[in-house]
């Protein structure tokens, strides 16, 4: 980000921010893999005060080397872990003692059965609850629970830390104490009251086009189109633009339509 305009240096095809890979000194798109060189400039005022944000595994890595000098770290994440070999190798090592701490994405939190680990900590526990996604309360939920279990597997007890900026919310609450049936009552009845899955049913309808005018008349074409066929019980909503408009070269509309679940 510029810190002097306020710009951000996006993909030339996505309309999404670049991330900075530190290793490689390289710019991605972890959408649609485009990479370029980091600029000395801004691209759109010419400020030399760009400024790299967020903190990802690789700069969680940079810090646990910096508290923890002599640990022996691994990372797990898309730049490290290119197929399943190399996955088996880290976890190997990992689990054999040739690794003492392991930092990465969700990848390592599901599905692992590693019985010497006694401490977990989770940054940025919270990041989906801010996600356009009815299901952001169940995804935090579900990942913060799969990774919770991967401490104390053995016979020492384990520990887990969680990072959150919304330590009463009740995805985070129940995840804590580990309370499956308190979180899926309390979520349900949010889902009933607001008609979302399991009681009604959605769908999402994408148009897309590398011409950005030709998006936007077959949206309005589609959208004519839905209002001459309407369905009882069926609501429509769009069109609009998608929650990332350009992706893969693509401009994105989109409609979401709910039903009852007993509409045809």
């Amino acid at each position: 980000m510029c810190r002097s305009c306020g710009d951000t240096i996006q993909c030339r095809d996505c309309a999404v921010a670049m991330t900075f890979h530190k290793r490689q000194h390289r710019l991605l798109c972890h959408y649609c893999g485009y990479q370029t060189a980091v600029p000395k400039v801004c691209p759109q005022c010419g400020s030399e005060y760009v400024q790299f944000m967020g903190t990802g595994a690789e700069k969680l890595e940079d810090m646990l080397h910096a508290a923890f000098p002599r640990a022996r770290i691994g990372r797990m994440d898309r730049d490290t872990v290119r197929g399943h070999d190399d996955f088996e190798r880290m976890l190997s090592q990992f689990q054999s003692g040739e690794i003492d701490l392991l930092v990465g994405t969700q990848m390592i939190a599901k599905g692992h059965d590693v019985h010497g680990v006694t401490l977990v900590g989770v940054v940025g526990a919270d990041t989906a609850l801010g996600l356009p996604d009815f299901r952001a309360a169940e995804r935090t939920f579900q990942l913060l629970t799969q990774v919770a279990g991967r401490a104390g597997r053995g016979e020492m007890l384990g520990k887990v830390v969680l990072q959150t900026h919304f330590p009463d919310h009740y995805a985070v609450q129940f995840a804590a104490k580990h309370d499956y049936h308190g979180f899926a009552e309390k979520e349900l009845r949010f889902r009933g009251w607001m008609h979302y899955p399991p009681f009604d049913a959605l769908a999402n309808i994408v148009v897309r086009s590398d011409k950005q005018a030709e998006v936007m008349r077959y949206s309005g074409v589609l959208g004519r189109w839905f209002e001459q066929v309407r369905h009882e019980g069926v609501r429509v909503m769009g069109p609009a633009p998608a929650p990332i408009t350009r992706l893969k070269k693509d401009y994105r509309f989109h409609f979401v339509l709910k039903a009852g679940a007993g509409s045809g």
